[in-house]
């Protein structure tokens, strides 16, 4: 026992080094009535007991869970759900643009399920919920199920994310707590208030006991998003091509342009060996990869996130609680993207010895530096808004059956819609001399032009290209459920627990757009609106232009606007004449039911619990699709399908404080309602490669289906410490995967402007690969025991996770035929992540010092138009916390967070197989924001 202070007191070192994530956990609703007495022998408060109550849940809980839990309103340091998710063992976060983080994955799969108080819930037309929209503040517990039972829903193959809020029956009485925070955001140089308000009182009555509880939020966050980017790679000419290629020197080969030969696209681009040749007009040719543009993205946002949770409950007696809640959630979002795009793609108007002046990476035919004249360039003003509203309207009925049986039935109907505008205008420039380096270190371009004032000069600026769209969602279901259980306390059967699931889903998408060509003239000619000039862009942290001007959407009336496009396309429309298209119409019926047993026995002396269930699903879908192509014309398709998911659980006791676990699940994925729509959405040739893309769905795609294992070996050495170690595999079939295929689609609906084409790469979604994800998972948290007190209640809690994935890839060629396969890893998965978090709890003081980093993943594929490698990989991300309470009294509290200190980066770059880096292959950089928050919070009961 000497021992165990020296080796957990090197844990604590470690600790210190690693200053990594926290996790505030309690007990999942299926904890058995010990898990509930050990709870109560914990007797310890703040940031402590939320870590040690994750020990609890791991292991009192059936299933794998960790939970995370806020015992008052605004006890979660975070603004939103997926950014208090982020400590839990296994999860992983990204795209932090805006300010916040907005994907979440459990061990390295995209699609978990997401529930509140146990209902599915959806946003708009869509099958999953933006669960970045639940505020912080309105949450009681959010538990994350890694494995499935039979009675839990079936989808999402990464698992369950259940959010659940508070009831007025929580509370002993009269109750009254709430927040007040200010954030500031470094990148826009804003203060945000981030508010909260809960309300609850309980009464005894003659009929019972009734609560009442009204729970508000409301978030705003003003934010700028900086974006650098390196274009796409092209061929180009050497600067000496052989006769009878027709090239001069440094052209641009386009593919397809007079036997210029080359085919945009390949998984691993075009070779980047010296001396690697095409063949043009029969003649093998040598060329250079080089860039087609340089990118800036100044973006500036507002969002707005008003929410609230209602509930009224009545327990009659002790058997029985019925409830009734609303739960409303809002978003409102409005941007202004200043975007500066230069092409890097002209050969000539430079002297040759100007020209020529370029520079290879060592080894490679890759252009990293270069000067070239008469560069064109546009700049374009995009306003986009976004409005959705979702409720959920509930009621809940718990009856307990004698001393064993317990029944439950809950009805609930959900309404949600989203709206979203878009309206940009494009303003030309005559050409300019660039001087440009494609990575002047750190993954970030540097350029410049031979006459910078020309950037900020309105007059320099004619107005080009309009672009006026919108699109229109609305989803419902009416969703039934009755469960059933029924209890033993001796005998190897323990309990045996039934029920059934009936949900009604209606989803409908609209969409409008057009466009015009340019008007030709000078911006500071316009007529309508005021020009917009930004300044300070990426922070002096690039060798680039910081500022530029450009037409200003958010000053213009638009009709007015539209009026004057007019001159170039008579048929443009009004507010008051436009009308939203159907794009899609769905009617979608699920059937469940479900049977599962618990059983008991013991093996060398100690329970070995067991659960198996098995549950039913039937699904009857109803498409209407309509073609915007041919003038939304009607297309109906039909579809049903059964499936049985087995499940089976084991827990034993090696000793008291020594447990393994076996699980054995099956989980569904079906497919988005957008990615069943086979008609086609445009884009036109923006970056003059001779075609533009287009995106459809595939209404023969099937769910898919994973069939998962968990093993997980958990030791408990003191009564506030753990350590944790869980191996699992998943094995999916039927993985939905993009193919791209070349068509020809005359007289299409695009605007008919100098980006209009009739050849395009379209993509659709195919059921095309299998794969298997394994990985490991292990996790401490530990306070020790024997600190002196002025280090009494220091601890530690982290975890890593080491994730394998492969699946197959299939290769296709132009005419969509598939010539073989490949293997690639699955999207969004890094092989290794770990958060690490010191924690701090003595006395008014309560602090956390959080450390969260993720390897690098493969992000997505681009849309196979040029000659990089297609999979855009993400650098590494990382992010250091640190939050501080000051406890006045026990009413009131002082609140300090700081969110990425270090400033860190999100990077893309271009990779397939062993081809592409983050250094010849740069892509993008996005500046991620740091923000630091002052608070209060208070509790009155």
């Amino acid at each position: 026992m000497a021992l165990k202070p020296f080796i957990f007191g090197s844990s604590s070192i470690v600790a210190l080094m690693l200053a990594g994530a926290a996790q505030a956990q309690t007990a999942p609703a299926n904890a058995t009535p010990q898990a509930e007495d050990e709870v109560n022998e914990i007797v310890v408060t703040g940031v402590r007991a939320s870590i040690v109550g994750a020990l609890n849940v791991r292991k009192e809980s059936i299933q794998i869970v960790d939970s995370i839990v806020s015992e008052d309103v605004g006890k979660l340091p975070d603004n939103n759900v997926v950014e208090a998710l982020q400590r839990v063992t296994g999860i992983q976060v990204t795209d932090r643009a805006g300010g916040e983080t907005a994907t979440i994955t459990i061990r390295g799969l995209t699609d978990p399920l997401t529930t509140l108080n146990g209902r599915n819930i959806f946003t708009a037309a869509g099958t999953s919920f933006a669960l970045q929209d639940i505020s912080a503040n309105l949450v009681s517990r959010v538990d994350v199920y890694k494995t499935r039972s039979a009675d839990q829903l079936e989808t999402g193959l990464a698992g369950q994310i259940d959010v659940q809020t508070r009831r007025p029956l929580d509370f002993d009485g009269f109750t009254i707590s709430g927040l007040a925070r200010g954030i500031y955001s470094e990148l826009a140089d804003k203060v945000n208030p981030n508010v909260a308000l809960l309300v609850s009182d309980r009464w005894e009555t003659g009929i019972g006991d009734i609560g009442i509880l009204v729970n508000a939020s409301f978030t705003r966050a003003e934010y700028r998003n900086q974006n650098l980017q390196a274009g796409a790679m092209v061929p180009f000419a050497t600067e000496n091509p052989p006769e009878g290629s027709g090239l001069t020197p440094l052209q641009r080969i386009f593919p397809g342009d007079r036997n210029q030969n080359w085919t945009p696209g390949l998984d691993a681009g075009l070779p980047i060996a010296p001396g690697s040749t095409l063949n043009i007009n029969g003649v093998e040719t040598p060329y250079y990869l080089s860039r087609d543009a340089v990118i800036a993205s100044d973006l500036y946002g507002k969002r707005e996130r008003p929410s609230i949770n209602a509930a009224l409950q009545w327990a009659p007696n002790d058997s029985s609680v019925y409830t009734a809640e609303i739960f409303y959630t809002g978003f409102r979002g409005e941007t202004f993207n200043s975007l500066h795009f230069s092409f890097a793609d002209w050969w000539g108007d430079l002297p040759a010895d100007v020209a020529n002046s370029f520079e290879l990476y060592d080894g490679t035919n890759i252009i990293k530096s270069r000067r070239m004249g008469s560069v064109a360039g546009f700049n374009s003003g995009d306003m986009a808004t976004n409005r959705t509203d979702s409720y959920v309207y509930a009621l809940n009925a718990k009856w307990d059956v004698g001393s064993q049986g317990k029944i439950s039935a809950d009805v609930a109907y959900q309404d949600s819609k989203n709206e979203t505008s878009f309206f940009a205008i494009r303003t030309d420039r005559g050409p300019l001399d660039l001087d440009v380096d494609f990575n002047a270190g750190d993954g970030l371009p540097a350029y410049s032009f031979g006459n910078q004032d020309v950037l900020t000069d309105a007059s320099q600026w004619t107005v080009g290209n309009l672009f006026d769209s919108g699109t229109k969602n609305t989803g419902s279901a009416l969703t039934l459920m009755l469960d059933g259980e029924y209890k033993w306390d001796e005998g190897f059967l323990r309990r045996i627990k039934a029920g059934f699931r009936y949900d009604d889903r209606k989803a409908d998408s609209f969409v409008r757009d057009q466009g015009a060509g340019g008007l030709g003239v000078a911006l500071n000619a316009f007529s309508e609106g005021t020009p917009f000039t930004n300044n300070g862009f990426f922070d002096g942290r690039a060798d680039i232009p910081t500022s530029w001007v450009l037409a200003d959407p958010r000053s213009m009336n638009k009709d007015a606007v539209r009026q004057l496009y007019r001159a170039v396309e008579p048929g443009l429309l009004l507010s008051d004449q436009m009308t939203f298209g159907r794009v899609f119409s769905i009617n979608e019926s699920n059937l469940a039911a479900y049977i599962l047993a618990d059983g008991e026995l013991e093996l060398f002396g100690r329970p070995l619990q067991l659960q198996a269930g098995v549950r039913f699903v039937a699904i009857d879908t109803l498409y209407d699709y309509f073609d915007r192509g041919n003038d939304f014309a009607r297309t109906t398709v039909s579809t049903g399908s059964e499936k049985f998911l087995p499940s089976f659980t084991a827990r034993y006791n090696i000793t008291d404080n020594l447990r393994v676990r076996f699980n054995y699940g099956e989980t569904l994925r079906r497919p988005a309602f957008g990615d069943l729509n086979p008609n086609l959405s445009l884009t036109g040739d923006l970056s003059r490669i001779g075609f533009g893309t287009g995106s459809a769905g595939n209404a023969n795609l099937r769910a898919t289906h994973s069939k998962n294992m968990d093993l997980a070996l958990e030791w408990y050495f003191e009564r506030n410490s753990a350590i944790y170690v869980t191996a699992f595999q998943r094995k999916i079939d039927g993985l939905v995967v993009p193919l791209t295929v070349r068509e020809f689609i005359p007289n299409n609906y695009l605007p008919r402007n100098e980006t209009y084409t009739e050849f395009f790469n379209i993509t659709r979604p195919a059921n095309a690969s299998n794969g298997t994800l394994k990985g490991l998972e292990v996790g401490l948290t530990y306070f020790p025991s024997y600190l002196p007190s002025v280090l009494n209640g220091l601890g530690f809690t982290g975890s890593a996770t080491i994730l394998d994935s492969e699946q197959t890839i299939p290769v296709v060629n132009n005419a969509g035929e598939i010539t073989g396969t490949t293997k690639s890893a699955f999207f969004g998965v890094s092989k290794l992540s770990y958060n690490a978090t010191l924690a701090y709890d003595n006395g008014p003081i309560g602090a956390r010092l959080s450390y969260i980093w993720r390897k690098g993943f493969l992000n997505n594929n681009e849309g196979r138009s040029f000659a990089n490698p297609i999979g855009l990989w993400r650098a590494p991300e990382k992010s250091l916390d640190f939050q501080l309470t000051w406890n006045v009294n026990d009413d009131i509290g002082i609140t300090f967070d700081a969110v990425n200190l270090t400033k860190a980066k999100q990077q893309n770059y271009y990779k397939f197989g062993d081809v592409g880096n983050p250094t010849e292959f740069n892509s993008s950089t996005l500046l991620i924001d740091r923000t630091f928050a002052v608070g209060v919070r208070f509790k009155f009961d």
